[in-house]
């Protein structure tokens, strides 16, 4: 606890461990299991609990609830635990909850994050690095979402589904699918709506990359053929690009959820 500046209504419980040179603002409570690393700020009213921990340098604002029980009728007590990376922001009353038997007893946020107002980050869920999920963003239980992934405000994303990396999930959209890696997706019940370009030029992707992104894409949601099929053409063409190949695996992987598709004339 080496330069760490407490402030007097804070509560911190016996065995909670703070690491150098931490900011505990008015009223914060931490539980006795905490691990808070080194130079991390908590700016006042937050609440960690739990078996948690916390990475170097990152701040948490007012009113933020980490590590408190799971919202889930089959969690009956076990020492299941939150771990939160580097170099996060996590905004007001942002909640994470922690693991389940049932799910791999961790949730998980990488490192350099944004969690902005109220989001809600559910049990065994996993979050990657760079992350955005914007204001009253919600993942449901055991959620994946891969580095750089980017979730609109008031979007809510179902249990179990995966967000791949580089994808994009528009504002106030219901996700009920996996949505593939640089996929950009929108709607009531979301439908893929083409490849996230505009992430992809701000994280440096160059043009040949892009386009070959995009061709492929076409062949994989085109109308001929199974999806099956599609996946086996576009490994044949593209199998040496990298980008191409990271959407293709993901689809053949295993997963719960099927894959989020384009809107087709006369869906719903």
């Amino acid at each position: 606890m080496a330069g760490a500046a407490i402030h007097p209504t804070a509560v911190i419980e016996d065995g909670a461990q703070i690491g150098d040179d931490c900011k505990i603002g008015p009223y914060c409570v931490i539980g006795p299991d905490a691990k808070l690393g080194n130079e991390i700020v908590l700016e006042s009213h937050v609440v960690i609990a739990g078996h948690t921990t916390i990475g170097d340098k990152t701040r948490i604002f007012p009113f933020a609830s980490i590590g408190h029980q799971p919202q889930d009728l089959k969690y009956k007590g076990e020492p299941s635990e939150v771990v939160v990376g580097k170099n996060n922001a996590i905004r007001e009353y942002v909640t994470i909850h922690p693991g389940t038997e049932g799910g791999g007893m961790v949730t998980r946020v990488g490192d350099n994050c944004l969690l902005m107002t109220t989001a809600h980050v559910g049990h065994d869920s996993t979050i990657g690095d760079h992350v955005v999920m914007a204001t009253n963003s919600t993942l449901g239980g055991h959620v994946t979402l891969g580095d750089h992934a980017i979730v609109g405000g008031l979007a809510a994303v179902h249990q179990f589904a995966r967000i791949g990396r580089h994808a994009f999930v528009g504002g106030m959209s219901g996700v009920e699918f996996d949505v593939i890696p640089y996929g950009s997706v929108l709607g009531n019940r979301a439908r893929l709506s083409g490849l996230n370009i505009v992430g992809l030029k701000r994280r440096g992707f160059n043009r040949d990359q892009i386009h070959t992104l995009r061709s492929a894409y076409r062949m994989l949601f085109a109308e001929e053929g199974t999806l099956q099929e599609r996946v086996d053409d576009v490994e044949e063409m593209f199998g040496e690009y990298d980008v191409v190949m990271e959407i293709v695996n993901f689809i053949r992987s295993d997963s719960s959820r099927a894959i989020c598709q384009p809107h087709v004339h006369g869906d719903d």
